[in-house]
């Protein structure tokens, strides 16, 4: 699905990525890579889990603030904080100007393929406009994605009792209206770019 250099962008979030190392990149077993570019204010798009898979966030620049399970913290450059599996968090760009990120996925490659849909799934969303000030999706469209891509995210609101109280029903409604919880066209790159040397340094990938 993606590769070096192929990036996806969320210009409701905030958030660019290029892809260091795809899923056409990697051997079994290997992680994924992506140098994460986040705007002033820009944010992802709630707090949520990763039921299987570990997420690694090194700051190169800037100022990155996260909550990992419930705790508070600002990452600056040469920091990094990593969530393990199921595991709550989120995370915003919480300086005055950009904030330059290295993120590694790891865990089955199963998943690790999901979570790149997933996302290019959601950032096609709002970049259609079809999502909240934040990135969120309505409600119908999300209880179509919750229930699509649940072994890979789990958002955290609402709590997951109402999720599974509500979802079933909302699905139906959502199919009804046509809706679908993965769109093609969505996921695709959004294009390809030179990835940055510095990035490339602290990831210790070397171009193809």
């Amino acid at each position: 699905m993606s590769r070096y250099g192929d990036f996806y962008e969320n210009r409701i979030t905030g958030e660019r990525a290029v892809v260091l190392r795809g899923d056409e990149d990697r051997v079994p077993g290997q992680s994924g890579v992506a140098h994460l570019i986040v705007r002033p204010h820009g944010a992802v798009a709630g707090e949520h889990v990763h039921p299987h898979l570990t997420e690694r966030f090194f700051v190169i620049s800037g100022v990155l603030g996260t909550r990992v399970d419930g705790v508070a913290r600002e990452l600056h450059a040469g920091e990094e904080a990593t969530v393990a599996p199921g595991v709550r968090h989120d995370w915003w760009n919480a300086g005055e100007g950009e904030a330059s990120v290295l993120v590694e996925v790891a865990g089955p490659d199963e998943q690790a393929v999901r979570f790149e849909q997933m996302i290019a799934t959601i950032f096609g969303l709002a970049n259609d406009g079809r999502t909240n000030a934040k990135g969120l999706p309505n409600p119908l469209q999300l209880a179509l994605l919750a229930r699509e891509f649940e072994d890979v995210i789990v958002f955290c609101q609402p709590p997951r009792a109402v999720q599974r109280a509500l979802f079933g029903l909302l699905c139906a409604v959502a199919r009804a209206r046509g809706l679908h919880a993965i769109y093609p066209q969505y996921l695709p790159p959004h294009g390809t770019a030179a990835p940055d040397p510095e990035a490339l340094r602290h990831a210790g990938i070397s171009p193809p």
